[in-house]
């Protein structure tokens, strides 16, 4: 048995493509919340990644990318109200911009997810979607999709 763990097999990934592309994404509030699902989903399927992964990064320090429900759009209100109550805009802190709560919010949701991909598509459950999270708008920011397969 080569490579593999005892009592497993060995399994070699061979990576056939890698693709890279920005989407540009542009808020209209200081906290906002944008379904991103259809324009990751057009990259899919453009490309020729029928079985991997898709990695969707925000290279931002005060935004973040989720999967959540998107059947109902109360729940993106319930969580920016959450996140409001958890992280308020005023509170008594250091940093000289002004912004530490946008900061602590995008931590809190994250930078990235990655999602399968299967026969060309992303593979969500019924109810996700894909959601870019800006919490110190409005502003245009850049989402990175790659593409592994």
């Amino acid at each position: 048995m080569f490579g593999g763990l005892r009592g497993f097999p060995a399994w070699i990934v061979t990576i056939a493509s890698i693709l890279n592309q920005t989407l540009t994404v542009t808020s209209r509030k200081k906290a906002d919340v944008i379904d991103i699902t259809e324009q990751v989903q057009r990259i899919v399927a453009k490309s020729s990644v029928s079985k991997g992964l898709c990695h969707v990064y925000v290279a931002h320090t005060t935004a973040g990318v989720f999967i959540n429900e998107n059947a109902d759009p109360d729940v993106m209100h319930d969580l920016l109200a959450t996140l409001d109550r958890l992280v308020p805009w005023e509170n008594d802190y250091r940093h000289a911009e002004g912004n530490a709560a946008a900061h602590i919010k995008a931590i809190l949701v994250g930078s990235a997810q990655t999602l399968p991909v299967d026969e060309g598509r992303l593979a969500l459950g019924r109810w996700q979607g894909i959601y870019f999270a800006e919490f110190d708008g409005p502003r245009q920011r850049q989402v990175q999709v790659t593409l592994l397969g």
